[in-house]
């Protein structure tokens, strides 16, 4: 039976920004320029933070610094502790009152560029008070560490830190001009392979396997970004296999058309979710912006549809 146990040393608390800082760059110049410090007061911190622990946490290797396995260990600790705190100071400001009525959301640029830019119409005339400050990246983005209220993120989730819902997960379609869905209209669907298609190789050859369609698939292009991929479409560059909620406004435009009635669930293709800290569930432009994207959500459902072309 252990009689005595040792005690974990008290951390002095201002290292801990230092360490982390450094622990994510492997650099402490960068470290010192984020936080607005000077090299030497980084590189003190952190030596405070070792002698208080009584091992290292880096390894050193010229500039660069790497993190030692219990550098590892101490940075997962501190970044669910940090996560945890921020998500403290952002009830207490919803309870208060005191956070801004501008609501900063990041998202994918495929996504706001095909869906949603093309509703904010409706929810500025819906709440005009409450300000959106969109920025768009294909990087999944630290909503605690660079200050955003939500993400629109495409995946499976959960993500470490947040709370989740789902939102769509929509199935793939054959989308293209209307004059290639008028040439095409009486060919069978085998006759898609020949067309100069865009998109992603495993995809398509997923689309065609489904209906019993053994042909070499050779897109002409393929794209980071399904918007980008969409507006190639639209010009005549080719045939797409995307997204129907993506192509949605374009399909009702009929600036695409559907080549086929047939829509698949991509493998490895997860949908989307918003997610944000826990924290803002109940501040009131979080709770009115997840209703009104599933409100907009289920006007795009029974929009969707149509047949080919």
């Amino acid at each position: 039976m252990l009689t005595s146990m040792a005690r974990s040393p008290r951390l002095p608390l201002q290292t801990l920004a230092a360490f982390r800082a450094a622990a994510r760059l492997q650099n402490l110049r960068a470290a010192a320029e984020e936080l607005n410090l000077t090299h030497s007061a980084v590189s003190q911190q952190i030596r405070v933070l070792e002698e208080q622990l009584g091992f290292p946490l880096f390894r050193r290797h010229g500039r660069r610094i790497m993190l030692s396995p219990a550098g590892q260990s101490l940075l997962e600790g501190v970044e669910h502790a940090m996560a945890h705190l921020d998500d403290a100071v952002l009830r207490a400001m919803a309870a208060h009152g005191s956070l801004e009525l501008t609501l900063r959301l990041t998202t994918l640029p495929s996504f706001a560029q095909r869906w949603l830019m093309p509703r904010m119409g409706r929810w500025r005339e819906r709440h005009p008070d409450i300000a959106i400050d969109l920025h768009t990246s294909a990087q999944v983005v630290d909503l605690h560490r660079e200050g955003f209220h939500a993400a629109i993120r495409q995946g499976h989730g959960p993500w470490a830190g947040l709370d989740n819902e789902p939102l769509a997960d929509s199935p793939f379609v054959v989308v293209g001009t209307p004059a290639t869905g008028l040439r095409l209209r009486d060919a069978p669907e085998s006759a898609l392979a020949d067309e100069p298609l865009l998109g992603d190789v495993d995809w398509w050859q997923q689309w065609f396997f489904a209906g019993g369609i053994r042909k070499r698939i050779v897109p002409v292009a393929a794209f980071n970004d399904a918007g980008l991929m969409l507006q190639a479409a639209e010009q005549g560059l080719g045939i797409a296999l995307a997204r129907e909620l993506l192509a949605a406004d374009a399909l009702a435009e009929r600036r695409l058309v559907k080549l086929s009635q047939r829509a698949i669930t991509v493998e490895g293709a997860a949908g989307y979710h918003i997610a944000f800290p826990p924290g803002l569930k109940a501040w009131p432009p979080l709770a009115a912006l997840r209703e009104w994207l599933f409100e907009e959500m289920e006007r795009s459902r029974r929009t969707m549809g149509g047949g080919a072309a």
